[in-house]
């Protein structure tokens, strides 16, 4: 069983910048980012496949946020930009190590405890 450690998150005020850190245990082919908001469907906002270097982003962030890997700590990074108040949601890091489709959250079988982005108007 692989464990996710998630860091960072926090409040920022609009314009404003965070960076997220996701810690794996154990072996994973993917490993990225989803949220969800209050009321609102868990969604894929960035994810990162280590064999091919693919990288996928939500359209809504493409252009302000940034997934990037460290191997020696098997750690996955997402470095947030210009965050908007519509940004604001549990952050969950999410890894796999079977094929999956990059923003289906089911095809996921490890996730992080979550963390909480408030971005403020």
């Amino acid at each position: 069983q692989v464990q996710l450690v998630e860091s960072g998150g926090g409040s920022v005020q609009a314009g404003g910048s965070l960076r997220l850190s996701c810690a794996a245990s154990g072996y994973t082919s993917s490993m990225g980012w989803f949220r969800q908001a209050p009321g609102k469907s868990r969604e894929g906002v960035a994810m990162l496949y280590f064999g091919i270097g693919r990288k996928h982003y939500a359209d809504s962030v493409k252009g302000r946020f940034t997934i990037s890997q460290d191997n020696a700590r098997n750690t996955v990074y997402l470095q947030m930009n210009s965050l908007e108040p519509e940004d604001t949601a549990m952050y969950y890091c999410a890894a796999a190590a079977r094929s999956t489709r990059w923003n289906n959250a089911g095809d996921y079988n490890y996730w992080g405890q979550g963390t909480q982005v408030t971005v403020s108007s």
